[in-house]
């Protein structure tokens, strides 16, 4: 079977929502829209996060400092295990995040 999924198309009824697209030996791709920010945590193990569509600030701790990556349309943030983060997206975004199925 094959996708082929328009991102740019692509909306959600509510920020944060989500298309899946495959699930793989127990991890998740699905592409999401928001254009809100979602909220400061940490994932159950690494997170790929790659901004598709519009612009993200990816705010992140590193020993306690906050710090923020500005990540445009083609960007991607790798959170590794333990790596406390939060999105706040420029208006509308479309993310495909990458990540072990179930993670936060």
């Amino acid at each position: 079977m094959q996708k082929i999924i328009r991102s740019r198309d692509f909306t959600a009824e509510r920020p944060w929502g989500a298309l899946d697209i495959a699930r793989m030996n127990g991890v998740t791709t699905r592409l999401h829209w928001t254009d809100t920010p979602y909220q400061w945590h940490v994932n159950d193990g690494e997170e790929v996060f790659a901004v598709l569509d519009g612009a993200v600030d990816m705010h992140y701790r590193e020993a306690g400092v906050e710090k923020i990556a500005q990540l445009q349309a083609g960007d991607v943030f790798f959170a590794g295990a333990g790596c406390e983060h939060v999105a706040h997206p420029r208006g509308a975004a479309r993310i495909l995040v990458i990540e072990k199925e179930g993670s936060v």
